[in-house]
């Protein structure tokens, strides 16, 4: 079975990031050939900075290299290191109807807050379905935030076909455990959005310093408290095993701690979680052209498989 993701290289990973997508992206390698890309064309509907946008590029493939992707396992590649994707989405477009993206969430909600909506966001699900079916991919990890898109691209898949003769192949959503929700600095759900984000790679120091300051409530420290009900617990038990965890949630329930102390051991877990991939990322980061052949050696892997895909379809509706 093939598995395809992207992720936006849109900022730095955080840990929502890591725990409600990267960590499964790393699991799925071991048992399926994994195509991952870092997808940079998306990016442009909001990272309007030519530099940032290479930076942001080359931070996510370390970063993702850093956190235990192996190329050996999965083909990591740039987005736009592979054309034939954009020319397989213009197929795409002559037979998608204006009324299925309109529907689509990410373009209704922002002209529901009176925003204007470049053609770029109108057409992202036909790109998104390019980028899928262009590898024949067979399930495609996604958040349930994100099965309208797989949806949407399994509509213009079954539309060609009808049209041309069996051409692609029908992927289907794979949808990621839910790790619950990751909450941020403010106890909201962490987003870059919301400026609440604790990056997977800062720097200790100022890690340890965005944890001390995360908002907590105002209960006299000998009141006893329920573990599911508190944010700093739920960042604790992403990070700590099993048995430190329910050693965590006595205390809790018995009271008399201080939120401080609750801070500390959540800095120290996170750090120790992250130790491993910290070195490696430097390792990366002493290396680019070592990032930059994996990357290269990714993109001609992906290009061969593209490059059948595209031509396939290209006899099929008869532009070749």
């Amino acid at each position: 079975m093939r598995v395809l993701s992207g992720i936006q290289p849109t900022g730095r990973f955080h840990w929502g990031n890591y725990f409600g997508a990267i960590r499964q992206y790393i699991a799925l390698q071991q048992e399926d050939e994994a195509y991952y890309f870092i997808a940079n064309l998306h990016a442009l509907t909001t990272v309007r900075d030519p530099g940032q946008l290479r930076r942001n590029t080359l931070d996510a493939a370390m970063d993702l290299l850093a956190l235990g992707l192996d190329p050996q396992r999965a083909t990591l590649f740039v987005q736009s290191d592979v054309p034939e994707v954009s020319e397989l989405m213009w197929l795409l477009m002559t037979g998608t109807p204006m009324g299925l993206l309109e529907r689509c969430h990410a373009f209704k909600e922002k002209k529901a807050r009176g925003l204007s909506a470049d053609a770029g966001l109108f057409s992202y699900p036909v790109l998104m379905a390019a980028d899928i079916l262009a590898y024949d991919a067979n399930w495609v990890p996604v958040g349930e935030d994100q099965i309208q898109h797989i949806e949407v691209c399994r509509d213009l898949a079954v539309s060609f076909n009808h049209s041309f003769g069996e051409t692609f192949v029908l992927p289907q959503a794979k949808v990621l455990a839910a790790s619950g929700k990751v909450p941020g600095t403010d106890g909201e759900k962490m987003s870059k959005s919301y400026n609440n984000t604790i990056e997977i790679f800062e720097d200790v120091k100022s890690m340890r310093k965005k944890i001390m300051r995360i908002v907590t409530d105002s209960r006299a420290m000998e009141e006893p408290k329920d573990p599911a009900l508190d944010h700093l617990y739920q960042l604790y038990s992403l990070f700590a095993e099993p048995a430190a965890c329910e050693e965590m949630a006595a205390l809790y329930r018995r009271g008399g701690f201080g939120y401080g102390q609750i801070k500390k051991a959540l800095a120290d877990v996170a750090e120790t979680y992250f130790a491993e991939a910290r070195a490696r990322r430097e390792h990366f980061a002493s290396n680019p052209d070592l990032v930059a052949q994996i990357l290269a050696d990714g993109a001609c892997r992906a290009r061969a498989k593209a490059g059948a895909v595209l031509a396939r379809a290209q006899r099929a509706c008869g532009v070749k």
